[in-house]
């Protein structure tokens, strides 16, 4: 086992929560936890080191994401051997290509923006999620550095189910269907459901508004509007159907690349409330990342936005509920005989806010990194360039998520089928 420096840039909402459940792990030596906010990742660290009596390796320290230069002096100030990138997608590229100058490895939760096609951008694909990162492979190669990407819960451990579908479980996959829905519900304090979006709403916008990308084989990846597509999925654990439609996600741009399929989707349940909102944002032009002066002030109306919703950060609380992440597998069986299979988990808002201070959604996305982690320092994953999760074993991943305390993480995984 190599000794691990993690250097995490992000003290929101699922950097919170990666930091508390990487606190209960022996397998680094130096945690060191980065933000613009320099209080907020102090709040961060005074959290984790109550956790565990005796811990010393939390710290907390600020950065700039912007900028690959001052990224890349904190990796070599801290001696960090991975930065965990745990902002939002538009820090992707300062923070991808400051690791690589500072010789660490690196992994983030989103992969980098999008730009739809200039002519066509509800049939054709433009700039896909990712293509900048996958762009600069052969530099990661050259430098003997490993980027591992969309290493969240979706992308993610969505990736490591169709890893494992492939290799165990289907001869011939027809298609890889990302399905993820919830019955989540967010109170204020009269008991009144509100609107309040359990991940950040400023990635939500990109992702829903975007032109989503399905791939098939012969056809190579395409477009279609938002919201396309609509079916309803019945969803394990207590949720139920749910209507799912499809929307942008780096699962559809991964998975190709690594898992023979014959083709790929994503579909988010977002239900009719979440859908018109979006629309009625996209409509008055709030959904805009180019800033407009108001009274002298330069501003970003998706910044406003996020502004005024509540911090995902903050409504675990209020919420309650639970959230489904998983893979709809159908193809042909091992056996030669037509499969329908649903790897999938489940996690409860109340089980993690009583055991990690987390809301469900921001928890259930952080702990797959800290898996991940956890396997490069082992060697039990190991590689260079740029690679998504369905590039390694996906057994010693879903092995040590699902193993019971302390041996792994005790959080199980499903599979059913249809």
């Amino acid at each position: 086992m190599i000794r691990v420096r993690i250097l995490m840039i992000g003290a929101g909402g699922v950097g919170d929560a990666a930091a508390k459940i990487a606190v209960e792990r022996d397998f680094f030596d130096v945690f060191v936890v980065a933000d613009y906010d320099l209080e907020r990742a102090r709040r961060t660290v005074a959290c984790v080191v109550d956790r565990r009596e005796g811990e010393r390796r939390f710290h907390a320290l600020q950065v700039d994401a912007s900028s690959s230069a001052e990224v890349a002096a904190l990796v070599r100030l801290t001696g960090a051997t991975h930065v965990l990138n745990a902002v939002d997608p538009r820090f992707v590229m300062p923070i991808f290509e400051g690791a690589r100058r500072a010789g660490a490895d690196y992994l983030d939760m989103a992969m980098s923006l999008s730009h739809p096609h200039p002519d066509e951008p509800y049939a054709q694909s433009g700039v896909k999620l990712g293509d900048e990162q996958f762009a600069q492979a052969d530099d990661w190669v050259a430098a003997g550095r490993l980027a591992l990407v969309g290493i969240g819960v979706e992308p993610g451990l969505s990736d490591v189910f169709a890893r494992y579908a492939a290799d165990h479980l289907f001869s011939e996959i027809d298609e890889l269907g990302t399905r993820d829905g919830a019955n989540l519900v967010v109170r204020d304090e009269h008991g009144n459901e509100i609107f309040a979006p359990s991940f950040s709403i400023w990635t939500t916008i990109e992702e829903c508004l975007n032109p989503p990308v399905i791939f098939e084989q012969g056809r190579g990846w395409f477009t279609t509007p938002p919201f396309s597509e609509p079916e309803v999925f019945d969803f394990p654990g207590g949720i139920g159907p749910v209507e799912c439609v499809n929307v942008e996600h780096e699962e559809v741009l991964l998975m190709p690349r690594w898992v023979d399929a014959k083709r790929v989707t994503f579909k988010y349940g977002l239900g009719d409330e979440f859908i018109g909102v979006l629309k009625t944002l996209h409509t008055l032009g709030l959904d805009s990342t180019s800033p407009v002066r108001v009274k002298g002030v330069e501003v970003s109306p998706r910044d406003v936005v996020a502004a005024c919703l509540p911090d995902p950060a903050t409504i675990g609380p209020r919420m309650q509920g639970k959230t489904c992440a998983g893979l709809y597998v159908t193809g042909t069986g091992k056996d030669g005989e037509p499969r329908r299979t649903y790897l999938y988990h489940v996690v409860d808002n109340q089980t993690t806010m009583a055991e990690y201070g987390a809301q469900c959604v921001v928890w259930q996305t952080a702990i797959n990194p800290v898996v991940a982690l956890e396997l490069l320092a082992s060697g039990a994953w190991t590689g260079t360039g740029v690679l998504g999760p369905e590039a390694f074993d996906a057994v010693p991943f879903l092995d040590l998520l699902a193993a019971p305390k302390p041996a792994g993480y005790g959080s199980a995984w499903g599979q059913s089928e249809r």
